[in-house]
């Protein structure tokens, strides 16, 4: 039986979703003690800050699609064709080069994370010059160069998890879950909301929400056997 444990009215915007999210696995924790071992939803919710905070920061599994607009549609190589090495942290291309942050020693280090949180790692010219998958891999450009995301470990892990036969059964179990709205809709007739602003969508969502779980638990009250006639 599903029973909704938490609510959190948001707007239509995909950060204030991600934003609800948190507010309630930290407040169900709080209130009940309650903590997921697992997190079922869609790709909105599978940015690399998300992922990263799910994982890293709450151990929690993220059984969510990977948000990726990294995809290439020209033919070339994308990232996936180049090997990345965790313990020298360089990529390594189809041809067999290496991609490496910087080529040359600086007085001061450098961390080479930019301001939207992603690495780059470039091959060199001379190599990219001489390959022959140059056309395949760089071809506008003189060197290859890969862009990797700070929380690129926790993007992993959501991919992994997302070959897996768990994964399946939370796409699954998430269907049945996004029944409850289609039932606050059909049934309790919440198809929109009637009192105004942030405050009243709140109550209205919480009162629908209650009213929710109590059709269900109601469902685990015995019906009492009719008595029959003397």
């Amino acid at each position: 039986m599903l029973v909704i444990m938490d609510v959190e009215a948001t707007t239509a915007v995909r950060q204030a979703e991600v934003t609800a999210q948190r507010i309630m696995i930290d407040r169900t924790q709080k209130r009940f003690g309650l903590w997921p071992e697992r997190l079922a939803a869609d790709a909105g919710y599978g940015s690399a800050e998300n992922l990263a905070w799910l994982v890293h920061e709450r151990g929690i599994e993220p059984h969510i699609p990977v948000f990726d607009n990294s995809r290439r549609t020209d033919g070339t190589f994308e990232r996936e064709d180049f090997a990345y090495d965790h313990v020298n942290d360089t990529y390594r291309c189809p041809g067999g080069k290496i991609l490496q942050h910087y080529r040359r020693r600086f007085t001061t280090p450098r961390t080479g994370v930019s301001k939207d949180n992603m690495l780059s790692y470039r091959a060199s010219k001379h190599d990219c010059e001489r390959c022959s998958l140059k056309p395949r891999c760089s071809p506008n450009a003189p060197a290859r160069k890969l862009l990797r995301s700070i929380h690129e470990g926790a993007r992993d892990l959501a991919r992994e998890i997302a070959k897996t036969e768990a994964y399946q059964i939370s796409r699954y179990q998430r269907k049945k879950v996004e029944m409850l709205f289609a039932h606050l809709k059909r049934i309790l007739k919440l198809d929109r909301l009637r009192l105004r602003g942030p405050c009243g969508a709140r109550d209205e969502f919480h009162l629908a929400a209650t009213a929710q779980n109590l059709r269900k638990l109601a469902k685990l009250i015995p019906a009492e056997l009719p008595i029959a006639a003397t």
